[in-house]
């Protein structure tokens, strides 16, 4: 298979042509796993990097994100059924008592494109909520996102819960969003920063230390 034609379709935003193909090559016994590799995450990269340089903006990296996913949803119900693996796992969120879910939708596409298995628990999710998620999915990482600056104190907050219920040591942090800085990433005890998807990306790549 040529899983380049895949990219090209990811990258084009070709959601309709992105799942024909997908399915022709399950159908031919294409490992999903490799064609989430070798297919879709070349394809998601390239959108991150046109991003993060400036060459497109959010309408493409939208139909893009359709076309990944479009593919996904084939690909996808397969791995546990063939006892692979996805590269590591997501939880992420935007923080009580922020609505705002545009960036963290992004960044979840970008991780879910990238290879990484994404539980997204939408906004305005309690400390209490990151937590039991956390514990239920095996998570390796806690992404949490805030727009509102009176919303802010809520990532600290959900950091004291995980310690709290004894999970903290067993994940990272990961935080992100308009008013958030690498100073306070610094401050709360986050282990990582991210300021766009393109950018989450690379960050959970380096924390989980896989390529």
């Amino acid at each position: 298979m040529n899983f380049s034609e895949l990219s090209e379709m990811v990258i084009t935003g070709q959601h309709i042509a992105a799942a024909e193909w997908t399915q022709n090559a399950l159908d031919q016994g294409v490992e999903p796993i490799e064609l989430i590799n070798k297919g879709l995450v070349p394809g998601m990269d390239e959108i991150g990097r046109r991003w993060k340089e400036g060459g497109i903006h959010m309408p493409e990296v939208l139909i893009a994100a359709r076309a990944m996913k479009a593919s996904m949803a084939l690909a996808k119900p397969l791995i546990a059924v063939s006892g692979q693996e996805m590269k590591g796992t997501i939880v992420i969120g935007t923080v009580k008592g922020d609505l705002h879910d545009i960036g963290k939708n992004l960044v979840s596409m970008m991780l879910e494109g990238a290879g990484f298995e994404v539980h997204d628990l939408g906004n305005n999710v309690t400390p209490e909520a990151f937590v039991a998620a956390a514990e239920e999915h095996d998570t390796d990482i806690v992404a949490m996102s805030a727009l509102l600056t009176t919303t802010v104190p809520m990532m600290e907050a959900t950091i004291a819960a995980l310690v709290a219920a004894e999970v903290r040591q067993n994940v990272k942090v990961m935080i992100g969003g308009a008013p958030v800085t690498q100073a306070l990433a610094n401050q709360i005890g986050a282990d990582g920063y991210a300021d766009d998807g393109a950018s989450a990306v690379g960050v959970t790549k380096t924390l989980l230390g896989v390529d």
